[in-house]
């Protein structure tokens, strides 16, 4: 590597890239320090190297560089970010940078924010319950230790406060330690204020990590955003041995940064201009989760984004669904008529659901619930789209009551307020009076047992 080399020839600049003439004395992604002419420093790293030259990102942006006079020196290591059991309850940059007043964690440990790769073969298989205090997610959508459940989002839609209320709540029945990582990718400065405020007034900022980076910084920064979170992850997980939940919002934001990169360096693009190594960028995020036997942490992931003109094929939910293991989508239709979360549950799924709940894990009539709820909530769609033609003269009586059922599962089990967090047991009850509003002939997913012990009872 090129620890001490300084190159005064800038050949470029391209947006954020610059370009400049080296001898071939360095590495692919090596940290890169650039010195302007008034002896402002800014850092980079290098994403394309030759015998002859380098290109490299600015973090901070090109603006204000000078061909003619700028400095840039290879610093022989990838980008690192200093960990230890101190970053709870901290409030960090984009770039890693202390944003609370206190000092950067100093003479800890670095670690290369690309992460290690997990061997296969000690990843522990998921099936552990963590509660988010969410009804439509704890009873039909749970979320696993180890799983990684991406939210899809559209303009206008609360996955702001869905995403504060999910990073204050979220608990283990076990009392085992648990922390938050919360990484805002370039959101605007109201929202990445209303997630510092939201933590701190619930006291939960003190089990949190938090990195904002702000709509207003360079683009270019979200590339290193969510990279610096999972770092901070990996380390409480898997070396301090707390179970953790990162939550990554808006991971758009993140695509499109990757995209104007693209861009800059003349690529080929892909679908809508993506680069066509999106998948594998994205993977390389994703992947960075789950359990590793032997150790007592766990990594878990909740990516936020959203959807450009609630379009669920685009590139980035479409690329993010085949990675991840299953998907919770918002809905527009539910939203405006009032209902929160607006979680459309005939579009999501919790792949991993069944290996978290169940007997010894959550609940007996956990999993069985769940199936009868999403069976009896999607024939009442079907029938409502009938009454919609016909009207309701022209459905059997027995149907009426799929119309009454689909009522109460909305406004009393779906909806809840936004501070309110219901346990467990609570999301079950209500579970069970939703279903009463249905004859029993007609909880064919749940067995007689079950019934004959919680049906009208709840």
């Amino acid at each position: 590597m090129s620890g001490s080399l300084r190159f005064s020839r800038v050949k470029q600049i391209a947006g954020p890239l610059l370009i400049v003439e080296t001898n071939g004395m360095l590495g692919y992604e090596e940290l890169v320090e650039v010195e302007m002419d008034n002896g402002e420093r800014r850092l980079g790293r290098a994403l394309e190297v030759t015998d002859t030259m380098a290109v490299m990102e600015i973090f901070e942006g090109t603006e204000g560089i000078s061909i003619n006079n700028s400095k840039v020196k290879f610093l022989g290591r990838p980008l690192e970010f200093a960990v230890s059991n101190e970053l709870l309850g901290r409030i960090f940059d984009g770039l890693g940078r202390p944003m609370d007043g206190m000092p950067p964690i100093l003479g800890k440990a670095t670690k290369n924010i690309n992460g290690d790769i997990i061997n296969p073969y000690v990843r522990d298989y998921p099936d552990q319950f963590i509660q988010t205090g969410i009804s439509v997610m704890d009873g039909m959508l749970s979320l696993v230790r180890g799983q990684k459940l991406p939210i899809f989002s559209g303009a206008g839609l609360p996955h702001d406060v869905l995403a504060a209320q999910i990073a204050k709540q979220s608990t283990l029945s076990t009392g085992e330690d648990f922390a938050v990582v919360f990484a805002a990718v370039g959101v605007a400065n109201s929202v990445a204020m209303y997630y510092r405020k939201q933590l701190q007034i619930s006291g939960q900022l003190k089990r949190s990590v938090l990195f904002l980076n702000l709509a207003e910084d360079p683009a270019i920064e979200r590339i290193v955003t969510p990279r610096i979170a999972l770092t901070a992850a990996e380390h409480l997980a898997f070396e301090e041995g707390y179970h953790v939940l990162v939550i990554m919002a808006d991971m758009t934001n993140y695509a499109e940064a990757l995209r104007e990169i693209s861009i800059a360096r003349e690529e080929v693009p892909s679908r809508r201009g993506y680069p066509g190594y999106l998948y594998t960028d994205l993977a390389t995020m994703y992947e960075r989760c789950g359990k590793i036997k032997g150790k007592k942490g766990s990594l878990t992931q909740l990516p936020i984004l959203s959807m450009p003109g609630d379009d669920i094929t685009h590139p980035v939910p479409d690329l993010t669904g085949y990675i991840t293991e299953g998907q919770i989508v918002l809905d527009k239709g539910l939203s405006g008529r009032g209902i929160y979360p607006p979680v459309n549950v005939l579009m999501s799924l919790s792949r991993l659901m069944k290996d978290g709940v169940g007997p010894g894990k959550t609940r007996d009539d956990h999993k069985s619930v769940s199936d009868q709820l999403y069976q009896s909530y999607s024939r009442a769609s079907e029938i409502r789209s009938l009454v919609e033609i016909v009207g309701k003269g022209g459905v059997q009586e027995a149907d009426l009551k799929y119309l009454d059922f689909a009522e109460h599962f909305e406004q009393e089990f779906m909806k809840q307020g936004p501070d309110e967090n219901r346990d467990l047991e609570r999301t079950l009850q209500l579970a069970w009076k939703t279903l009463y509003q249905l004859p029993e002939s007609e909880l064919n997913r749940i067995s007689p047992e079950l019934i004959k012990q919680h049906y009208g009872v709840a």
